[in-house]
């Protein structure tokens, strides 16, 4: 840098550095662009106070850049007088983001220095002039860009190809050979495997069609995301995979070889299909339906908590387990305080063993719920498919004019009636009984065991009604103080 006369005053500069998937007129990492401005500041003798970087973040995209927001607060506050970018597209792509900035520039005297561009003088009506020329003409820049991404990605989706992006789970075997990136970071140019994403991670693969039958079965997105964990799967940016992620994952169309373009689906895609389409469909069903708690807080710890009911008079309460109230070991009351004596773990055992003892008798197969009738799941999938064609064509013709909003609107909400009846009718024919898992198992108990509590939950709804009546007081004739008979079983099927 160069040197400072005695007694002089060095001017004091700021570098803002930034680079995003719009790589225009440079192909610079955020490295490259610090190294020209800083040369520029020692060419004209200005001391660098700080640098601020916003890494992969577009400044079309109308994101937050943080180190923007930090720099022009620092510069209101009279940090520096000088900033320097190696474009004016480093600094602003948005017209109402450079009228910001024209404004602090104005107020506080600060001038811009590109390395490219020049110098950009804000404080006169031809600099500010050009200043705006020259966002418009990168805001033009993006938008083009932006449309010849969108209608390549739409091509691809309408052609059933992959469109770029993340890997999403479940696809992208290596091809063995190697692609050529650019680190954004870095800006350097790297290699990496090229991925077959029309084929199956078999692991992958497995995991989705086990989360997928699981929630056929009646199991929930928490317990899922459990098992993930413990299996030790991640997303496939390397994250652990949180109750979001699992949902998300679970209702891609793409698990069922379907094309989407903007939420959109538009038809079969060209890679393997993991999850048949019709059990697709009823997760989406089961997962979508309003009804379903999608904040249940903190998760029951005991098989009736909430789901026993409380027998005292005619008390139409749930019960819940406290240990509360001085007693020595959990109990299930309810709202009212009705409870004592129902010793939780007790109550539990003895509603296992009813039900292990119930699905193991040799007519324990007349008990699960017959698959529907005359459901034609092929049939089903045609008409899905006709629908959506019908609504592409709908917002085709809205789209150019040849149909009014009122049409649209009528004929667009019948469709996705029909379409709701024809995926409710697909659920129904692909969700499995609770029980199924259990009834002809060579040893019930131990198939009991095997499930996660949430699971026992589904299978108690499903196949009895228990209520806790007033337990009778003092020593039972078997010798203890816990009254069995007050444990009321009424069964659902029979």
């Amino acid at each position: 840098m160069k040197s400072t006369p005695t007694g002089a005053t060095q001017t004091r500069a700021v570098v803002y550095c930034r680079i995003s998937q719009d790589r225009t007129g440079a192909g610079l990492g955020v490295d490259r662009q610090r190294q020209d401005c800083e040369a520029l500041a020692e060419r004209m003798g200005w001391e660098v106070l700080e640098v601020y970087v916003d890494n992969d973040v577009s400044a079309y995209s109308g994101k937050l850049r943080k180190d923007y927001r930090r720099m022009l607060a620092d510069l209101d506050e009279g940090k520096a007088t000088v900033v320097i970018a190696w474009h004016t597209d480093r600094l602003h792509r948005s017209p109402t983001e450079l009228e910001e900035y024209i404004n602090l520039s104005e107020r506080r005297g600060i001038s811009t220095h590109t390395v490219q561009a020049g110098t950009i003088d804000l404080s006169t009506p031809s600099g500010r002039m050009t200043a705006r020329i020259l966002g418009a003409v990168a805001r033009q820049e993006s938008e083009h860009k932006g449309h010849r991404v969108a209608r390549a990605r739409q091509q691809k989706a309408m052609a059933g190809e992959w469109a770029g992006g993340v890997r999403p789970f479940g696809w992208g075997v290596p091809t063995g050979e190697m692609r050529k990136k650019v680190d954004q970071k870095t800006g350097e140019e790297l290699e990496e495997p090229e991925l077959d994403m029309t084929k199956a991670v078999p692991e992958e693969a497995e995991a989705l069609r086990y989360w997928t039958d699981e929630i056929l079965s009646g199991g929930s997105i928490r317990s899922l995301v459990k098992w993930a964990a413990d299996k030790g799967f991640q997303t496939t940016r390397g994250n652990s995979i949180s109750h979001t992620d699992m949902r998300e994952m679970l209702l891609r169309p793409r698990n069922a070889g379907i094309a989407v373009y903007r939420g959109e689906e538009v038809g079969k895609g060209k890679w393997e299909p993991i999850v048949d389409e019709a059990k697709y469909r009823a997760v989406c069903a089961i997962l979508k339906d309003p009804a379903r708690t999608t904040t249940p807080g903190a998760q029951p710890k005991w098989l009736g908590s909430l789901l026993y009911r409380c027998g005292r008079g005619e008390c139409p309460e749930y019960v819940y387990v406290t240990q509360s109230g001085g007693r020595r070991y959990p109990s299930y009351r309810c709202q009212t305080g009705h409870g004592g004596g129902r010793r939780a773990e007790i109550v539990d055992q003895h509603v296992e063993d009813a039900i292990v003892e119930r699905l193991s008798r040799p007519d324990a197969h007349e008990l699960l719920e017959p698959a529907p009738d005359g459901v034609d799941v092929v049939g089903l999938q045609a008409e899905g498919e006709q629908i959506r064609m019908r609504l592409r064509n709908l917002a085709g013709k809205y789209g150019a004019g040849e149909i009014g909003d009122m049409q649209f609107a009528v004929a667009s909400d019948t469709a996705r009636a029909q379409l709701e009846g024809v995926t409710r009718q697909l659920a129904r024919a692909a969700t499995a009984d609770p029980l199924a898992g259990l009834v002809g198992a060579p040893d019930v108990r131990a198939a009991w065991k095997g499930m996660d509590l949430e699971r026992q939950r589904t299978v108690l709804r499903a196949l009895v009604e228990v209520t806790l009546k007033t337990p009778r007081p003092g020593r039972m004739p078997d010798g203890g103080y816990f009254d069995y008979d007050a444990v009321v079983f009424v069964w659902k099927r029979s």
